[in-house]
């Protein structure tokens, strides 16, 4: 090749930038912002030997106990959510007090008095996993009003011998945050929406969850979770699972 013409070349290649060195302070180009991520935070937990001795339900009640009344509670284990005002929980182990957002685990055949103190009614969420037997046994007695905001009408489907874990963890969504990808539970789980309005996908189908909604998933149904309004979301989640198993797995479940 012509030497002139081979020196031009190589000029016009710099000057397009081709061979031309990075300037001096130049500023890469901007990366993706992270993809919003909930917050969890497991407010109880329990570890249970096995969950096979006999068909399990999840149930969820809403207590008020009149300030300065108690009541008492003796039966399947569950969690305790304040909801608002103060509680005493006292068992044989002792005491401790309950205040808003605090959760406790009472345990199967532990008798538990909750007593209303702080100048105002103590509202909780009782939420309980116990055995078709006792689905429709008294709980908490007079003078506490007692309603029920859910019960699952089918035993808790996929359980398997050996321990389990049950845990009553707080999910905080950023505010304007995506669907997550689609997952499933590797046990089962009850959701109460304690605040905020959140985009749940089931299998396919979009609803809005507003603040108070409960949701059931069992073992294998694919959902996905998101937040598409301008305030947090927060979700109380009860869940079950295999001792040492992820909680949620992401795709669907295995074929059987």
């Amino acid at each position: 090749m012509n030497m002139l013409v081979l020196r031009a070349l190589i000029a016009a290649f710099v000057a397009g930038g081709i061979l031309a060195p990075p300037a001096a302070g130049q500023t890469p180009a901007p990366s993706e912002p992270p993809r919003p991520t909930p917050v969890r935070s497991v407010l109880a937990l329990a570890a249970l030997p096995s969950v096979v001795d006999a068909p399990l339900h999840m149930k969820l009640l809403r207590v008020s106990v009149p300030v300065g009344q108690s009541t008492s509670y003796l039966g399947a284990n569950g969690f305790i959510f304040g909801l608002s005002g103060t509680l005493t929980a006292a068992t044989g182990d002792g005491s401790a007090t309950l205040r808003t957002g605090e959760a406790v685990f009472v345990g199967a055949g532990t008798r538990a008095t909750l007593r209303a103190g702080g100048g105002e009614p103590g509202v909780f969420l009782h939420f309980l996993l116990l055995p078709a037997r006792d689905l429709d046994g008294a709980v908490e007695g007079a003078p506490a009003t007692v309603a029920e905001l859910f019960r699952t009408t089918e035993p808790i489907p996929g359980l398997k011998p050996g321990p389990y874990e049950f845990t009553l963890t707080r999910v905080t969504f950023p505010l304007r945050m995506p669907s997550n990808p689609p997952h499933y539970r590797s046990g089962a789980a009850l959701y109460y929406i304690l605040s905020g309005t959140g985009s749940n996908t089931l299998e396919g189908r979009t609803e809005t969850r507003p603040t108070g909604s409960r949701v059931y998933e069992p073992y294998g149904l694919v959902h996905q979770w998101g937040n598409p309004g301008d305030a947090p979301l927060v979700i109380l989640q009860a869940n079950i699972s295999p001792e040492g198993v992820p909680v949620v797995i992401m795709g669907a479940p295995p074929a059987r």
